[in-house]
C-alpha cells in the first residue's frame, strides 16, 4: 500500500482509500518524523469514519478515546512523551491493542516489543515538495 498526498487537500480522500486497503487489521503504527503529518493523517481517518468529537493528538493524555459513526471506540495513542516501558504496562496497554477495536499508534518505537503481532506499520514521509508518503512498512 502507497499513498501520496501532494496538498492538504487531498487528506480526506487519501484518508477513504486508506480505510479501503485496512482490511480487517486494527492496530496501525505509525511512523514519522516530528511533523511529518501522522496526527493530521490520524485526524482525517477519524473524520472519515465518521468521529464526531475532536480528534487531538494525545501528546500528554497518552491516549483519546474516540466513537466512530457507529458507535465503536477508536483509541488514539501518543508514545512520544513515554520513558519507560513500564508506563505502558500501568495503564493496561493490553485492554487497549487487543479490545478488538481501533488502536493509532503514534511514535510507537519505544512499544514495538509489546504491540500485537498483527500490527500494520505504516511510514508517513515528508517529500522535498511538501507532499507526504503514506505507506506500510
Amino acid at each position: 500500500m502507497e499513498i501520496v498526498i501532494e496538498n492538504i487537500k487531498d487528506i480526506r480522500s487519501a484518508a477513504k482509500e486508506f480505510i479501503k486497503v485496512m482490511g480487517d487489521n486494527k492496530v496501525f503504527a505509525f511512523h514519522g518524523s516530528m511533523g511529518a503529518g501522522k496526527t493530521t493523517f490520524i485526524k482525517a481517518v477519524c473524520e472519515e469514519l465518521g468521529v464526531i468529537e475532536t480528534v487531538s493528538s494525545p501528546t500528554f493524555a497518552i491516549i483519546n478515546e474516540y466513537k466512530d459513526g457507529e458507535g465503536r471506540p477508536i483509541f488514539h495513542f501518543d508514545f512520544y512523551r513515554i520513558n519507560k516501558l513500564e508506563e505502558v504496562y500501568d495503564f493496561g496497554y493490553e485492554d487497549y491493542f487487543y479490545s478488538g477495536n481501533l488502536c493509532f499508534i503514534e511514535w510507537p518505537e519505544l512499544v514495538e516489543s509489546i504491540l500485537p503481532e498483527n500490527t500494520v506499520k505504516i511510514s508517513i514521509q515528508e517529500q522535498d515538495d511538501g507532499s507526504r508518503n503514506i505507506k506500510s512498512i
